[in-house]
């Protein structure tokens, strides 16, 4: 059925978020799952919390709020959280930026963040990665300008894997504006083993104009529940809080964040066994003769420019769905160390490997 009512014209241009496929029979390294669920624990939590699923949640989520801000070591009203971290993108932008505010952020990055700025009725400006794939943090500090409001640090970078270390971060934040906000998305900090590469707290704790957004979707493995949490100053907490979606933090999402922390030991340990498959699968990939960038995420970037949907193609063929960017890359994440080996073994056959 047909309608007259106007929708706005923008939304044409509004490019579509690309989630990873799902392919029965197929091995699933698209879209920076773990593969381990919830542990028993927070499963039982799970339960629990659905047997309640008639009530409504507790709106501010406040308990888990505390608990963050305990677990942190920052005051409770530097902290909130939303419907993943990716929502809590948009509450920002949402809750700085006026009409024709910029957003500025290395492209490519985390394909939602000019969804996000266009939705908000911001302006996007993207900066090119280096040569390396990772953040040009000195071509973004150039292209700041008196309408940025926010500029957006994925680090490790989505989908390149790629990671700013913590000197050139500091000289970056030591030169931004201090009424521009730098949001820190670390959603892949747990899978990092660099030291060199800072938990972007230490900067949050001490620098007036420096937020941090975090996720239990990928560590914690809860990407199915949908529950971020962000550090930021008070006032930006308080227009974060002031745009956020009711009740979008449902309440078995938040019990799930909640009995994950209880056992967040045993959980990093897995994100460690990660790590170690990702420098296996990393080394296997450099061995075959792919150009691939380092990486401190759960996942591994095969910059293959044209060739990247045909092996997207071949991989397919093999039963193992990966995540192309046309003309671009490959991103591949790491997953059980039996569906690593089907992967590496469709790398290693494809014809121009």
């Amino acid at each position: 059925m047909s309608s007259a009512i106007p929708t706005r014209a923008d939304l044409e241009s509004l490019p579509s978020y690309v989630p990873g496929r799902t392919v029965p029979g197929a091995i699933k390294l698209a879209s920076n799952e773990v593969p381990g669920g919830p542990l028993p624990s927070v499963a039982d939590a799970i339960a629990r919390a659905a047997a309640d699923a008639n009530r409504y949640p507790d709106m501010g989520a406040w308990a888990l709020v505390d608990r963050l801000a305990q677990e942190l070591d920052v005051p409770a009203d530097r902290v909130s959280v939303g419907c993943g971290s990716v929502s809590l993108c948009q509450q920002l932008v949402q809750g700085l930026c006026e009409p024709g505010d910029e957003v500025l952020f290395a492209w490519r990055s985390f394909e939602a963040y000019p969804i996000i700025t266009q939705v908000a009725n911001a302006r996007h400006i993207t900066v090119p990665l280096d040569k390396d794939h990772r953040h040009d943090l000195d071509a973004m500090l150039a292209a700041i300008t008196p309408r940025t409001r926010l500029v957006f640090v994925c680090n490790p970078n989505n989908p390149t894997g790629t990671a700013v270390r913590r000197e050139e971060l500091a000289r970056f934040l030591d030169a931004v504006p201090p009424d521009v906000l730098v949001v820190l998305d670390e959603a892949y900090r747990e899978f990092v083993t660099d030291a060199n590469v800072p938990d972007g707290l230490e900067f949050a704790r001490t620098r007036p104009n420096v937020a941090v957004l975090r996720t239990f979707s990928k560590a914690y493995g809860l990407a199915g529940l949908r529950v971020g949490y962000g550090v930021a100053p008070e006032e930006v907490t308080r227009a974060v809080r002031k745009v956020y979606v009711a009740f979008s933090v449902n309440s078995v999402a938040q019990a799930a964040a909640m009995a994950s922390l209880d056992v967040a030991d045993e959980l990093l340990a897995r994100c460690a066994d990660i790590a170690l498959e990702r420098t296996r699968v990393y080394d296997a990939l450099l061995a075959a003769g792919y150009a691939v960038p380092e990486t401190q995420a759960n996942f591994v970037w095969l910059p293959l420019g044209e060739q990247s949907t045909l092996f997207a193609e071949h991989a397919m063929e093999h039963k193992v769905v990966v995540r192309p960017f046309a003309g671009e890359g490959v991103r591949v994440t790491i997953g059980t160390p039996e569906e690593n080996d089907v992967f590496l073994e469709a790398a290693r056959s494809f014809p121009a490997a």
